[in-house]
């Protein structure tokens, strides 16, 4: 139990937080179907090698915060007001992505291994949001800021982003449709995620007051 716990709740988190398209998603996908899955998957295993960097400095740096309580209660403020800032411009300032269906240049399988840890790297949404999980999780007592726990839990996120990566590169012509609605409406979904946050944010600053 002390081993399965960490790896689905890493597993977990990761597919719930890269499931939706997205940059890296629609990109393995879309090399799939003109170059073939073998590329797509080096894509992935790139994206995933920088997925694993991300989650363990995030994991680091939640254990630095979680023996610094004064610290979590600054960074719950700033990130109340970062958060409110994402939703108000996601919902109503930022612009609607164009769906665009550009030619992709055949590369090698090391171009695109290289270009998925590219891609992936230009992607800082991993780091704040396994922050905040670990650290709420740890409030909760589920989450153990042990050098094992931190291990396996680094280990399911990888897991859980490359089978999501797995399953666009395989399935993604029969959800294609599905994943063209979000991308041009991906906006509003990020702004009613950083919405939600703001609030369950300001109800817990509201308690520490």
């Amino acid at each position: 139990m002390i081993i399965l716990l960490p790896l689905l709740l890493g597993f977990i988190i990761s597919f719930v937080g890269t499931m939706l398209p997205g940059l890296i998603n629609m990109t393995a996908a879309k090399i799939s179907l003109r170059e073939g899955r073998t590329k797509a998957k080096n894509f992935a295993f790139g994206a995933t090698v920088v997925v694993f960097l991300q989650t363990y400095i995030a994991v680091g740096f939640s254990k630095f915060i979680n023996e610094r309580p004064h610290v979590i209660a600054l960074l719950q403020e700033v990130g109340l007001g970062i958060f409110v800032a994402l939703t108000l411009y996601f919902l109503f300032f930022a612009k609607k992505p164009k769906v665009k269906d550009k030619e992709l240049k055949n590369k090698s399988k090391t171009g695109r291994f290289f270009f998925g840890m590219l891609l992936s790297a230009l992607n800082f949404f991993p780091i704040p949001y396994y922050v905040f999980v670990s650290i709420t999780l740890s409030t909760y007592g589920i989450f153990l800021f042990e050098r094992l726990f931190l291990l396996l839990f680094v280990l399911g996120v990888v897991c859980g982003s490359y089978t999501v990566f797995y399953l666009y590169i395989f399935f993604f012509h029969r959800i294609q449709g599905k994943a063209d609605f979000f991308m041009k409406n991906i906006n509003y979904f990020i702004g009613s995620v950083t919405g939600l946050i703001s609030i369950l944010t300001l109800i817990k600053v509201l308690r520490n007051l």
